[in-house]
């Protein structure tokens, strides 16, 4: 299906073909988190942004396989998925889990987390909407929480909202090397 416009953000109702509450799977991978979560959540509306064309047929196969209606894969990059396609406040729940960390000095203005970020973030979720946040890098979550504090969109919710529901594939990989994983909730202030 091709936008009417592609200049204008996306009519989430009818790409989906009906009217629920959306999640969005930003890196969506391959799908694995993205697709337990629409197995899941019959109810609600679930979209996968990711720009490798590889990663995106894994995530299609797997929503192909498991017939989820409720669930899409978006190709595109993060930043402009939030700032051009996705309509303000059209989302609850955004998820960037395990960010490509870019560990080199000279590779940090890559990062994910940036001010920019966090204002599109804030402009595409609901009132009281979450961005939920996993890494297993400990240097990139400080910087991470660093520009947190500054954020006035959002509020950081308590610990107990942080334990995922689902284990995405770069999750399972660093689980089963022992690494530590450092997560923040970040609620959207009303």
């Amino acid at each position: 299906m091709a936008p009417a416009n592609v200049l204008a953000p996306l009519d989430l109702d009818e790409i989906f073909g009906r009217t629920a509450p959306v999640e969005v799977d930003l890196g969506c991978g391959d799908g694995t988190f993205l697709a337990a979560l629409a197995e899941q959540h019959t109810e609600r509306n679930f979209l996968g942004v990711e720009r490798l064309p590889g990663r995106i047929r894994g995530a299609c196969r797997k929503i192909g396989d498991q017939l989820l209606p409720n669930a899409r894969v978006l190709r595109s990059g993060i930043l402009e998925a939030l700032e051009q396609l996705l309509p303000p406040r059209s989302v609850e729940i955004c998820y960037l889990l395990f960010p490509d960390p870019w560990p080199k000095r000279r590779h940090h203005h890559r990062r994910v987390v940036t001010e920019e970020f966090l204002h599109a973030v804030a402009e595409v979720l609901v009132p009281g909407g979450c961005l939920r946040i996993a890494t297993d890098h400990a240097e990139y979550f400080a910087e991470m929480q660093r520009l947190l504090a500054r954020a006035q969109a959002f509020a950081i919710c308590p610990q107990s909202e942080m334990e995922p529901v689902f284990c995405s594939t770069f999750e399972s990989r660093f689980r089963e090397r022992g690494a530590k994983i450092y997560r923040v909730v970040l609620q959207r202030r009303k």
